[in-house]
């Protein structure tokens, strides 16, 4: 596998040096966001990290290797090529024997991340039970994906568009800890109240760095969950974008949209709802998330 791996150098000498590295994920860039916000956020959410005491490393698959970091032609090559599919865990395999080019999600940005390492991971919202799962049986890999992988994942809780109360009660039989930062909810992405208690709330970064330290000498082998509230200026109206969220929903079923199709349309969708709302509420969750999961890194490397 270490010949499928392009490490850029600062980021392998600073793993070397249990230094903090915070991994980024690339579907936000290539399926989440349009040129040129997409390529603005990515940048931005670099300079997020390094400002708090990190050092950045976004993460994707180009032309059959994975990329831990990546340079300013390559996030141009990510946000502006039509020949990137998305990856999750089962797809890694195929995407590296076929030498093609892929984004990586939640799940599988976890997987990249652990092969470098890197034990700490920013992104926006996870994958999760999708609405309506009784009949389409739609669970995100990423869910899976924390028992199996000890990668800190610091979110804005699972993705607005999921079924939030079944996601935590699927994390919850998975064994899955999740931590509220500074909330007794799990965020909502784009408001910061779902009405559905987290297990366990934390005060900062180093109570968060304390309970990920402790896991791992337990010798546990699955990530941790952070969900970190969007701030106050930035949330939407619960109802309105509920009711956004319904709309688009509607229309991903006229259109017969599934899979891994579903997410990316239905944000794309809620762009263009929203007169483009949706899309500043996005990048400053995110970026919330980068500057509060390198505190939790610097702590944990202290």
């Amino acid at each position: 596998m270490i010949n499928k791996l392009v490490i850029t150098e600062e980021i392998k000498e600073a793993i070397a040096g249990n230094k903090p590295v915070v991994a980024l994920e690339s579907t936000i860039i290539s399926h989440g966001m349009p040129y040129p916000q997409n390529i603005e956020t990515a940048a931005m959410l670099e300079q997020t990290v390094r400002d708090n005491g990190g050092i950045p490393a976004t993460i994707a698959i180009i032309k059959g290797k994975i990329h831990i970091g990546l340079n300013k032609d390559e996030l141009e090559f990510m946000g502006t090529s039509k020949d990137i599919s998305k990856a999750s865990r089962r797809d890694i395999p195929a995407v590296l024997a076929q030498k093609r080019n892929a984004a990586t999600t939640v799940s599988a940005t976890m997987i990249c991340a652990a092969l470098a390492g890197i034990k700490f991971f920013a992104t926006g919202g996870i994958g999760g039970v999708h609405r309506g799962a009784s009949e389409t049986f739609d669970i995100s890999a990423d869910l899976q994906e924390f028992v199996h992988t000890p990668v800190l994942v610091v979110c804005a809780g699972a993705k607005a568009i999921l079924d939030i109360p079944l996601t935590m009660e699927y994390m919850e039989t998975l064994g899955i800890p999740v931590l509220g930062y500074k909330t007794d909810e799990m965020p909502a992405f784009y408001y910061r109240s779902s009405g559905v208690k987290v297990p366990l709330r934390v005060e900062n970064a180093d109570e968060a760095a304390q309970v990920f330290k402790q896991s791992l000498e337990l010798g546990y082998k699955s990530g941790i969950l952070v969900g970190n509230p969007v701030e106050q200026q930035f949330e939407m109206n619960k109802n309105e974008i509920e009711a956004k969220i319904d709309e688009a929903l509607c229309d991903a079923k006229k259109q017969g949209v599934k899979g891994q199709a579903v997410t990316p349309f239905l944000l794309s969708k809620l762009y263009e709802i929203t007169g483009g709302d949706s899309l500043k509420t996005n990048i400053e969750l995110v970026r919330n998330n980068a500057a509060v999961c390198t505190k939790i890194a610097v702590s944990f490397y202290k």
